[in-house]
């Protein structure tokens, strides 16, 4: 295909189906959701350096607020993790991982860096740069 031809939201849907076949292999069938397993990947990696609220995932991954309630309600339905008020203000609930969630720990933070590698293989840090700087472009181009 020729440069001029292609179309970047193709592209960019081809990558995007890509990672979730990967992500479903990585996981195996019913252990999680691909939003699941990038969800529980940030709690599990931030969990202990900072309080996560649900704002945190939405900015994280782009997602509304009723998409990031409704993810967020199966991750508590499945015991991986719970809200808990904080002391400072009343109306925030801080996003806790639980015993259950951290016996999965390894595997989710181990799948996701296995990919995050394999996605960038034989891209050097200037490419990434240049994808991200491109990406986050396109991204402030949706919002306007």
């Amino acid at each position: 295909m020729k440069q001029e031809e292609k179309i970047a939201m193709r592209s960019i849907k081809r990558l995007s189906n890509g990672i979730s076949r990967e992500m479903c292999a990585a996981f195996g069938s019913g252990m999680f959701s691909g939003a699941q397993g990038r969800t529980l990947h940030f709690l599990l990696a931030a969990h202990t350096k900072h309080d996560v609220f649900q704002k945190d995932i939405e900015e994280e991954f782009g997602l509304r607020p009723p998409t990031a309630t409704a993810l967020l309600k199966e991750l508590e339905q499945r015991g991986l993790i719970r809200k808990e008020p904080v002391s400072y203000d009343a109306r925030r609930k801080k996003i806790v991982v639980t015993e259950e969630a951290l016996k999965y720990k390894d595997c989710v933070l181990r799948g996701l860096d296995e990919l995050n590698r394999k996605l960038t293989a034989g891209i050097s840090e200037e490419e990434m740069q240049v994808f991200f700087t491109v990406t986050d472009k396109m991204l402030k181009n949706l919002a306007e």
